[in-house]
């Protein structure tokens, strides 16, 4: 077993059952991919639309690809061929290009909304009050080309667990509101995706059923020059 597939299968170890392990493999080489792959892992993330089309490409094709980086409007058409969930929507005009898109390739495709509620002005996402007035405005009801599995979010890059801890609490809560005043029929709408490297532990008390480890797994990331 080399470093990689070690430090993966003591990761996965730590997960508690109905939690999934997304690998975010962005500025990480095919043959570190490949590594985690023959380990057993099966879902990637990925931000960069070229990197994830080389990556699909030339890597196993029952692999689950999730975009989870901030995903421009003229970027879905590549890749809503094989996409296998849009993890931060956060606009209603990038729900409806997905679904515009997703119709055109004959697929349903898994988004997750993405909130904003770190007290950092640079990350994206819908407010608490942005998203429930995009779900009251009711356009996603009628989209065929989408399916809302849940929410997403980051908290504060900081070192107070405390502070971390509240905002993850504060998602699960909008979860739990989102879910019985506009989802209580889908049993679909069931995704918590919050926690990183630094912090899924907390994450996982928090009621996260997916987090997104990058550096923990592959290291730290090898960017383009």
């Amino acid at each position: 077993m080399t470093p990689l597939q070690e430090r993966l299968t003591a990761i996965r170890a730590q997960l508690p059952e109905g939690v999934r392990l997304v690998a975010v493999s962005k500025y990480h080489p095919v043959e570190a991919l490949q590594e985690a792959y023959d380990a057993g892992q099966r879902v990637f993330g990925e931000s960069h639309e070229q990197e994830l089309r080389t990556k699909h490409q030339q890597l196993p094709a029952d692999i689950e690809w999730h975009f989870i980086g901030h995903l421009q409007t003229n970027k879905v058409r590549f890749i809503a061929p094989y996409i296998d969930m849009v993890e931060a929507v956060d606009s209603l005009h990038l729900l409806q290009e997905i679904d515009r898109q997703a119709q055109r390739c004959h697929r349903r495709i898994k988004v997750l909304l993405e909130l904003h509620i770190a007290r950092e002005a640079t990350k994206y996402g819908l407010t608490p009050d942005a998203l429930r007035q995009l779900l009251d405005a009711g356009q996603w009801r009628d989209m065929q080309g989408v399916e809302i599995c849940g929410l997403m979010m980051m908290a504060t890059n900081t070192d107070d667990v405390e502070q971390i801890e509240r905002e993850f609490m504060a998602g699960a809560a909008l979860f739990d509101e989102v879910k019985a005043r506009y989802f209580a029929d889908q049993p679909s709408f069931c995704e918590r995706s919050w926690g990183m490297s630094h912090d899924y532990a907390t994450a996982i008390k928090c009621r996260s059923t997916m987090v997104r480890i990058g550096t923990a797994i592959f290291g730290e990331r090898e960017y383009p020059r």
